[in-house]
């Protein structure tokens, strides 16, 4: 089975939500399977720490997790048209994963979710494709055969699936984001099974 990771930060509930998503498009593709990871927060205290067990949904990502992935998804927040602090200071720590050349040749895509509809979501998909092509990785984004981003009115494009959460971070996905979400899932596992054995 390829196992692609979906690894994920969220602070309000809808990058969560959307990585769920993704993971059942990744689990609609043939020899394919989802592991769902997030990262802790991080704190301007230096001596605040979290457990090493998150108190609800999924495991705290480990370097072992990027080693064994087929593939992997990055999701976060916009945060002023960049990703999140702990997402990028997980990233700024994998220069042992770069250095053996573990995500080289392997599928990538990004998710992002903002409050405003003009948020940064491109800009923010763009900041988390940079580290991974330092990695070596191949970059999908979603083609416009996904006729929902010819049509959407809230989130979505084609470099990755995105969410337009609304200023109180409570408007729920539409129809077309939660698509968008299922098919990049599915798109990057169909990769990543057809690659299988070639790196």
């Amino acid at each position: 089975m390829s196992d692609i990771l979906v690894l994920y930060y969220s602070r309000r509930g809808s990058t969560a939500e959307m990585a769920t998503l993704i993971a059942r498009g990744i689990e609609e593709a043939p020899g394919a399977q989802a592991r769902l990871r997030t990262v802790p927060p991080v704190s301007t205290v230096c001596e605040a720490t979290a457990d090493d067990i998150p108190d609800e949904g999924p495991p705290y990502v480990s370097h072992d997790d990027l080693r064994e992935c087929s593939g992997l998804i990055l999701g976060s927040p916009t945060r002023f048209g960049n990703m999140a602090a702990p997402l990028k200071y997980f990233i700024d720590a994998t220069s042992d994963i770069w250095l053996s050349g573990a995500l080289a040749g392997k599928p990538a895509a990004v998710f992002t979710s903002t409050s405003s509809l003009h948020g940064g979501q491109e800009s923010t998909l763009l900041s988390m494709m940079i580290p991974l092509l330092h990695h070596g990785m191949l970059i999908t984004g979603l083609p416009y055969s996904e006729t929902d981003l010819m049509h959407t009115t809230s989130g979505g494009t084609p470099y990755g699936a995105s969410h337009f959460a609304g200023d109180d971070n409570k408007r729920p996905l539409s129809d077309e984001e939660k698509r968008l979400c299922k098919a990049l899932g599915k798109r990057v596992a169909g990769i990543a099974v057809g690659l299988q054995g070639s790196l």
